[in-house]
């Protein structure tokens, strides 16, 4: 059986690398999202586990369509009676990209009266109830190439169901889990994101390090679709529970300069399972020190578009390099999508790396490389302002 699973751009190498780590096998990788195949039991398993997916589609089939006829014949091709019963609903939606078919509304309704059809036509009636389960039906054209899909995940998989409640400028769960696995949390490593908010990024860290899989105690739509093994869902709950790490001796710090946020933090740790393994408390990150002791920083901190306007935000950007530089040989870790967060920040990146906050792009600066004080004096003229 295929699979699609997508991601924010920028997120599929790791959601690649989750895929592989279930036992499955990727067939095709391309800008938010990644094919692959495995059992019927495999919908179950990816739904529950997979930390940077958003939605994880049965593959129906895919076919060439650059008219509408061809649309509807080879939407009609497909055995769409062996994932709909009879009295199901279907509706239908999707997305076109440099394709000949653009009109997303006449996709739709071609794509419906060709199921219907098929339907029909392999269930004896000419009128379908649609009053039963719901298959939510996506399309995706890409070079006037169709891929035909039903969901398996309902509500987007970054709604893990622990934060109900979240600040101003909440950061998705899913892009939250991608930074915390680039910058790749140890034990034996002190954790702190001193723009916590209402505290995503610890808690995503807490349950990787913790083994907690990030759709263990939410409901998916798949777990009504009759193809797919009833038992298939409790026995990748199952799964999920055995590794599960109770003795997991990992410390995330969460601080935030906003008092009302962190209540939201706490709750949010809680209804998470992690609130054992974080510890939440009010800092000025502009002020905070370096405890005596290894640790990586991992923040998400105000840009522009987020809570500041951007004047103020590149200040605290300037306070931010001064305050940070007293961390070393701490690993650093920031998202923002501030083009001059460099120069401003008085320091090059080791590497960053283009994500999508939203519909916002951003980059993830990374430096994991001790700042040595030899190299100093020439950075600092580099970035002089």
């Amino acid at each position: 059986m295929q699979f699609v699973a997508t991601c924010l751009f920028g997120l599929e190498k790791l959601l690649g690398e989750e895929i592989d780590a279930l036992g499955c096998r990727r067939i095709e990788t391309i800008d938010g999202r990644v094919t692959f195949e495995g059992t019927h039991n495999d919908a179950a398993r990816a739904n529950i586990n997979l930390r940077c997916a958003e939605h994880v589609f049965i593959k129906v089939g895919d076919f060439e369509a650059m008219s509408f006829t061809e649309l509807f014949d080879g939407t009609y091709s497909l055995p769409w009676e062996d994932y709909i019963d009879f009295d199901d609903a279907f509706p239908v939606k999707g997305h076109s990209i440099r394709s000949a078919l653009y009109s997303l509304p006449d996709c739709q309704s071609i794509i419906k009266k060709a199921v219907a059809k098929r339907l029909g036509e392999n269930y004896g009636s000419e009128m379908l109830p649609e009053t039963g389960v719901k298959h939510q039906i996506e399309f995706f054209l890409f070079k006037d190439k169709v891929t035909m899909m039903i969901d398996t995940s309902g509500v987007p998989l970054h709604k893990r169901g622990y934060r109900p409640a979240s600040g101003a400028a909440p950061l998705r769960e899913t892009l939250a889990a991608a930074l915390v696995l680039t910058s790749r949390p140890r034990e034996d490593v002190l954790y702190w994101d001193p723009f916590c908010g209402s505290g995503t990024i610890a808690i995503e860290a807490a349950m990787i390090m913790k083994g907690i899989a990030p759709g263990l105690h939410r409901s998916f739509d798949g777990e009504k679709i009759s193809c797919l093994p009833y038992d298939s869902w409790q026995k990748a709950r199952e799964e999920a529970k055995s590794k599960i790490k109770n003795d997991c001796g990992f410390e995330v710090w969460a601080s935030d300069i906003d008092a009302e946020v962190l209540e939201y933090a706490k709750a949010n740790a809680k209804r998470a399972g992690v609130a054992d393994a974080i510890k939440i408390f009010k800092a000025d990150a502009r002020k905070i020190e370096k405890p005596d002791r290894r640790g990586t920083i991992i923040c998400n901190p105000p840009y522009g578009e987020r809570l500041m306007t951007v004047q103020q935000a590149n200040e605290l950007y300037r306070t931010m390099g001064k305050t940070f530089s007293h961390f070393n040989p701490w690993q650093i870790y920031v998202l923002t999508s501030c083009e001059e967060f460099e120069r401003l920040y008085g320091r090059r990146a080791d590497k960053k790396r283009k994500l999508y906050n939203g519909m916002i792009p951003c980059n993830l600066y990374q430096y994991f490389k001790p700042r040595e004080e030899k190299f100093k004096n020439s950075i600092d003229k580099k970035y002089k302002r």
